[in-house]
Parts: structure tokens; sequence; C-alpha cells
């Protein structure tokens, strides 16, 4: 899902902490906050303010994508977006700060998984759509996963995102079982995790080059388990047997 699931996260993350670049400029104040939480984000929808974030949005997704986690800075994102830099100290605070907004701004969008009209059509245009996000170059996707492992509020985004994106792709199960393709009380979740994690495997993983036949591989020997029951779960009350000693 372009700023779709991949199982990123975790891993040695640590919060980000304001060093002399993220530090607020010579006449400006900010409110205390936490310690590795990001500063709280006003927002004013539209008008002046609105311009302003979607500059300065594009502008963290552009250095991110060309200079990854540890060249973005503040200075280089009011630069790059044409904004005065105290705007960005008081608004963002941090570059954490930045990278929160960066994840809220792409959860409010209007993503939706495409409906080909089959369960294998469906699962291979979503993992087309993965394996485009994280070769394009620059790889904003990618650059994204990787700031997950430095910086303790970008994993949180990150899950969060990644948490927003199956929420939306769970339709493409229910439209396979709608079809009579999936058998009721398919687990979509594990489905969808099952169709995209290969994906980030080859790509992120063992940094492979991209295969253009893998994404309708992966879809074809996953309807196959799924329709042969193997995401479904057990009717309620119909507990599994536990193994008791």
């Amino acid at each position: 899902m372009t700023s779709s699931p991949g199982q990123t996260g975790g891993g040695d993350t640590a919060s980000p902490t304001p060093s002399p670049r993220e530090a607020s400029p010579p006449g400006e104040t900010s409110p205390p906050h936490e310690a590795g939480e990001a500063a709280p984000i006003r927002r004013r929808p539209g008008g002046r303010t609105g311009r302003v974030r979607a500059q300065v949005l594009d502008a963290v997704r552009a250095e991110l994508g060309e200079r990854g986690y540890d060249g973005l800075t503040l200075d280089g994102v009011a630069a790059r977006a044409g904004v005065h830099r105290a705007t960005v100290y008081r608004r963002w605070r941090d570059v954490g700060g930045l990278l929160a907004d960066l994840f809220e701004a792409t959860r409010d969008d209007d993503w939706l998984p495409r409906d080909t009209g089959s369960l294998r059509g469906d699962l291979a245009a979503l993992n087309r759509e993965n394996q485009d996000a994280l070769t394009a170059r620059p790889s904003i996707a990618e650059a994204l996963i990787a700031a997950a492992y430095r910086s303790e509020e970008a994993a949180r985004g990150v899950r969060r995102l990644w948490e927003d994106r199956y929420a939306r792709c769970e339709v493409i199960v229910e439209r396979a079982v709608r079809r009579g393709e999936l058998p009721p009380r398919t687990d979509a979740r594990r489905l969808l995790v099952a169709a995209t994690a290969p994906i980030y495997h080859w790509l992120t993983l063992l940094r492979l080059p991209p295969d253009p036949d893998l994404p309708d591989r992966v879809a074809r020997d996953v309807v196959l388990a799924a329709s042969a029951g193997a995401f479904t779960e057990p009717p309620p009350g119909d507990a599994r047997p536990s193994s008791e000693a």
C-alpha cells in the first residue's frame, strides 16, 4: 500500500533528542514538552496555515528522500519549503514533530486499494504499488522505514500508518468473501500480512532487484492457501484444543 503495510518499527529505536540543529532559533521560545514526545501540532486547515503545512511536508518528503533521517534538519526543511525558519521551529519544534505530522498527513489521504474483480488481481495490484513505492528513487517509503529504526517517534508513526493501511485493505478480503472466493471467517489481517510481507522481505531485507513477476506470484500463492482455509478462524465457541500437561 503505497505508504503501506510493511513490518517495521520496533528495533533499537531511540527518541530523537534535540540537537543544536533542532533547537529553537535565537529569539524564539518553545513551550516545554516531554522528552521523546512530539510537540503538540496546532492545525488550522485551509488558508495560509494549510498552504505552509503542505509546503513544509513536501519539503520533509524531499529531504528524507535525498538525505535520509540523519540529514533531516529544520533549517534544511525551511529553506527548501521557502518558509521562514522561525515558523518551522515554532510549529514543529524538532525533527520528531515534523515526522509525526508527516505521518498524520499521510493517514489523512483518500487512498483505497484497487478493485480488479478478483482476489488475486487485487493482491497483485497492491503488491505492485508496494514494489513501485519501494523502488522509486528517491524512495520516500524506504526513507520512512529507515527513520523508524532511528526515531521512536517515527516508529510510532509508522505503526499507526500501517494499522490504517491494513484497515483500509480489509475490503479486499470482504469483497472476496462476497464473491465466494474465500470461506467465511477468513482473517483479513493475517491474509494481508502474508500477501504483502514477501515484497518487503525481497526489497528491504534482502536488497534484491525488483522482480516484475513477484507481485503476482505472491498473490497466487496466498490465494491458494486462503481458499483452502489457511487463514480461516474457527466458529465462535469452537475453541482450538490447547496443549495441557
